[in-house]
């Protein structure tokens, strides 16, 4: 072994010291070399009590094989955030999430240093968070319907396929089967969803939303299913969200971003319809429809790995793939209409429309961020506008300084030419359904209803 020197240590103390993190390092015989005062509180330890000592003296409860550090020294492979359950010399349980290095020098190990996040704490923070949501239940079911805002009838379209989409909502609304969501941000999901959780027989039972992007993955298992006493240090006995949704619906957004052994759990409890909480050996039976709902492509969070494909089969009993706006354009002015009419009542104006060149450039935008981009768009010109109309020089000034690639079709927004015009959206049509078609002329041809022989001819000209 390569012993640290003074001068070494000395350096790392000053570097370690530093750190707003619980920092334990030890050297290849296990004995601790520096152990710093936010790591003592976590362990409910002195740092006296550690260091210089073997770190199973203080740390009686872990083993050669349990101890993060001592497996790092052995393997010489580094672990990360992984979960540490431990008793202290005085018999505290300690519950952290351990991110642990091995110290290289050259090629030879010398140590290994382990960054330590105290999991009680954050634990305690999932039972404030919980404890919260037991306040929004705690009344009458009229009460906690309140957060049911929404119906299907607020998700305004006279897009012929969109309406489809909510007729079909309405039909398998009666259901109790879950219900996979698909998306692009703005596309208006939680609306949807709440729309369908109105139409269902469990519409005068609790509906509870939760983004599993909004919590950090360490607390994501404590709120969805909830804590049992003792589990880890203050732990109370208290219900996740699944318990408080028990008889309603409970909406899981970004269900992608679930970590992995976290979506297993949650496969079983749609399988039998038993939790557990955390630290309990004990199920309880609940009777929850649980929607999800991804604002990426499902196919492609399967490709990446994000989501787990049994989970997926589960959730795909009803799908449904919600339009962006770019693609339903009829929708575009419409929307546009209501949000004027929205926005006069709110802000207590009269503006009637908007001028023939604002009308162009909402048309053949892209809107990236869908119908919230739009609604947002609306409400910023409504509080600028000082018109009876709204004008182009009311958008935004990042909207108005867009390059024209930026607008669907490539419309060149300065000029009315018919001609530039058509020819730049034919090519754009051509090119889309060259895409859609993975580059089969045929079927492209299909897509665009007119003759294969043409699509050639007007290839040649693209490519020329």
């Amino acid at each position: 072994m390569v012993p640290l020197t003074a001068l070494t240590q000395e350096v790392l103390t000053a570097i370690l010291k530093g750190i707003d993190e619980g920092i334990h390092v030890v050297n290849t015989e296990g004995k601790t070399i520096f152990y710093n005062e936010v790591a003592a509180k976590h362990d409910g330890m002195e740092v006296k009590e550690v260091q210089g000592k073997h770190l199973i003296e203080p740390f009686p409860s872990l083993t050669e094989e349990s101890s993060t550090l001592l497996k790092v020294i052995k393997t010489g492979k580094p672990i990360y955030n992984q979960t540490q359950v431990y008793m202290n010399l005085h018999g505290t349980r300690i519950d952290t999430i351990n991110t642990t290095l091995p110290i290289f020098l050259g090629e030879e190990i010398i140590g290994a240093v382990e960054i330590a996040k105290d999991y009680s704490r954050m634990k305690l923070l999932a039972e404030r968070l919980l404890d919260l949501q037991k306040g929004l239940n705690k009344s009458s079911k009229k009460k906690v319907n309140i957060q049911v805002n929404y119906t299907l009838n607020d998700l305004l379209t006279v897009n012929p396929p969109f309406q489809s989409i909510k007729n079909e909502a309405k039909k398998l609304a009666k259901s109790d089967s879950p219900i996979l969501v698909y998306g692009e941000s703005g596309t208006g999901k939680e609306l949807f969803v709440q729309g369908v959780h109105h139409e269902s027989p469990r519409s005068s039972e609790p509906f509870i939303a939760q983004n599993c992007a909004a919590i950090p993955e360490t607390l994501l298992e404590s709120i969805l299913f909830g804590t049992a006493k003792g589990s880890y240090t203050g732990a109370m006995d208290r219900k996740g969200l699944f318990e408080f949704a028990d008889g309603g619906t409970l909406f899981l957004d970004e269900i992608h971003t679930m970590p992995i052994e976290l979506q297993a759990k949650l496969l079983r409890v749609l399988e039998d319809g038993m939790v557990r909480r955390v630290g309990s050996s004990q199920s309880v039976s609940v009777n929850v429809r649980v929607i999800a709902a991804m604002n990426v492509n499902p196919n492609k969070a399967l490709q990446e790995q994000t989501l787990r494909a049994d989970l997926y089969y589960r959730l795909n009993v009803f799908t449904f793939s919600l339009i962006p706006l770019r693609e339903r354009k009829e929708d575009i002015l419409f929307l546009a209409d209501h949000f004027i009419k929205e926005f006069n009542q709110k802000l207590y104006k009269n503006i009637s429309g908007y001028e023939k060149k604002l009308e162009l450039f909402l048309m053949n935008y892209q809107w990236p961020g869908n119908v919230r981009e739009l609604k947002h768009t609306i409400e910023y010109m409504m509080n600028v506008c000082e018109e009876k109309q709204l004008k182009y020089k009311d958008l935004p000034s990042m909207l108005r300084h867009l390059p024209s690639t930026t607008t669907t079709n490539n419309v060149v927004m300065e000029s009315l030419s018919l001609r530039k015009n058509i020819e730049t959206l034919e090519k754009d049509l051509i090119l889309n359904a060259l895409e859609l078609s993975e580059g089969n002329i045929n079927q492209a041809a299909k897509l665009l209803e007119i003759p294969r022989q043409t699509l050639q001819y007007k290839l040649k000209k693209i490519i020329d």
